[in-house]
């Protein structure tokens, strides 16, 4: 039989990592951090652009169910408005409804704030501006967009989603 020597089994059990095994796991790691960082950053812009989408769809949809309403009788009309609210704040104050009583119809519970700013002001348009101008006629809101100046994932700038 042989006998073991204490002094090799101590010196085996301390053995440890070389130099090279551990450059080389840094190495790895460096490299999976610096793949891992876009895709970081893209999905994030992603889900923001997520939050534009459902912001948008929301007021929107906020808008046209006031058209509709105004169309069928329900809300009075100003003249010149085309049914459409004339600010986004009637949207979530609630508007008469005709012929009830104390009865307000709200649209919004509260205006969404733009992911891209951090503010809650859109860019808005009225019926009655060009389909291409960049500012407001102030007549009533018939459309909403972001007031960001940034440009899309898709290569479309916020302003025109």
């Amino acid at each position: 039989m042989l006998s073991r020597n204490p002094l090799t089994l101590h010196r085996r059990s301390q053995a440890g990592f070389t130099l090279a095994e551990l450059v080389t796991v840094a190495a790895v790691m460096a490299v999976l951090a610096l793949v891992s960082l876009p895709v970081a950053k893209f999905t994030a812009k992603r889900s923001k652009e997520a939050d534009l989408r459902q912001a948008l769809r929301q007021m929107r949809s906020a808008i046209d169910e006031y058209k509709r309403y105004s169309d069928a009788g329900l809300i009075t009309v100003d003249l010149g408005t085309e049914g459409y609210p004339k600010k986004l704040e009637v949207l979530v104050e609630g508007v008469e409804i005709v012929g009830q009583v104390d009865k307000k119809l709200k649209l919004l519970r509260r205006i969404p704030v733009d992911p891209m700013t951090g503010k809650d002001e859109w860019g808005m348009r009225s019926f009655q501006d060009a389909s291409d101008a960049t500012s407001w006629g102030g007549e009533d809101v018939y459309d909403v967009y972001s007031s960001s100046q940034a440009v899309g994932l898709n290569g479309v700038p916020y302003r025109k989603w």
